[in-house]
């Protein structure tokens, strides 16, 4: 079995859960643990609970960023314990995003001892690891926090796309609530009442007239009326009732816009619960090496959001890219596809001793 792929079993063993900081820390210190002895100098930066391990030069500096996280979503024990079944390898963060962090140490660690073998040393290092324990939530305190304390003129969100496609843009997020309010009345009586549900409706379908658009790719902004919550009992006409919407918007979209004209559109009131960045990856000729030595993979756009979406806040050039796992990401059959995970590490490390 090749080391990669024994790592990064190791690794899906924790059950880095945010229901389970605990285990979020043990795997940290796992890969804290390979560092040290592998000889890796590398820094953690803790922000509110969350652990990110940084490995750069001495400077804070390097060419290439390699970012992965360790966290998962929920699952049950069973998808703690890795297997490979017909050439894939099984288990809950196994393609989200466990491979990734454990490329990511074999490559610097392989990059390292190349460096130390010719009499040099982790400040000639041509790429830095960034593994963070919140992309799940957000990212805020783990991709973000460490982003903004590092320079590099590249970086590879191992945490998405797969050998075919590398990813340049990924799509931004609002999330916005939609509120309506009333005057309570017996069920009985509605016509001395206002019922907020009635109001919340007609916003909403007000709100919905902001999303008509539509195409083949449907590279455009989307709403989903994810959530709502009115009513205290059946025999009363309620005076309150609220949802939440998930808009995914692109470079196309004016947000202030947008949120200005729903606002003039409807009776009730709207808030603004949150605003992420879209991606946009940027030129780079390390982009043009990588493709060249990928066999020429397509570039294309996402809909969902990563954390590579702090790399246009900091003005970063990157990409999103990955082993191949047939979309089983929070899947019950989560898994990475074995060969394309070795493929990855061997296009990845000749990209790298290149730099040197």
């Amino acid at each position: 079995m090749h080391a990669l792929q024994t790592l990064t079993a190791d690794l899906i063993r924790f059950k880095s859960m945010h229901s389970r900081p605990d285990e979020i820390e043990r795997c940290t210190a796992f890969i804290e643990s390979y560092f040290v002895q592998h000889g890796i100098g590398y820094r953690r930066i803790e922000q509110h609970g969350i652990p990110t391990l940084l490995v750069l030069r001495p400077d804070g500096t390097v060419p290439v960023l390699l970012m992965s996280h360790i966290d998962v979503v929920d699952a049950p024990d069973e998808l703690f314990e890795p297997r490979v079944e017909n050439g894939k390898l099984c288990g809950r963060g196994s393609i989200d995003d466990k491979y990734a962090a454990a490329l990511s140490m074999v490559l610097v660690k392989e990059q390292l001892a190349r460096l130390k073998a010719a009499g040099r040393s982790q400040a000639d290092l041509p790429c830095g690891v960034l593994i963070s324990g919140d992309e799940e939530i957000g990212g805020k305190n783990g991709a973000r926090a460490a982003l903004g304390q590092l320079k590099t003129d590249f970086a590879i969100a191992l945490d998405g796309g797969h050998l075919g496609k590398i990813v340049v843009k990924e799509k931004g997020i609002l999330r916005l609530k939609l509120i309506g309010r009333g005057r309570n009345a017996h069920g009985a009586r509605p016509w001395l009442g206002e019922n907020a549900i009635e109001k919340l409706i007609a916003d909403f379908f007000a709100l919905k007239a902001h999303f008509a658009l539509s195409a083949p790719d449907h590279w455009h902004r989307t709403l989903n009326f994810s959530r709502i919550q009115a009513g205290k009992a059946a025999n009363q006409v309620p005076d309150y009732a609220e949802a939440l919407f998930d808009i995914r918007y692109t470079e196309n979209d004016d947000i202030d816009a947008l949120v200005a004209a729903v606002r003039s559109g409807i009776q009730g009131e709207v808030e603004v619960l949150e605003r992420e960045p879209l991606f946009q990856g940027g030129n780079s000729p390390h982009l043009a090496r990588l493709r060249e030595l990928a066999g020429n993979p397509e570039l294309g756009c996402e809909h969902g959001a990563s954390d590579a979406r702090f790399l246009s806040e900091f003005g970063i050039p990157g990409i999103v890219w990955g082993a191949d796992g047939d979309n089983s990401a929070h899947a019950l059959d989560e898994h990475v596809n074995i060969e394309s995970l070795l493929t990855l590490h061997r296009v990845l490390g000749e990209f790298l001793t290149g730099l040197l």
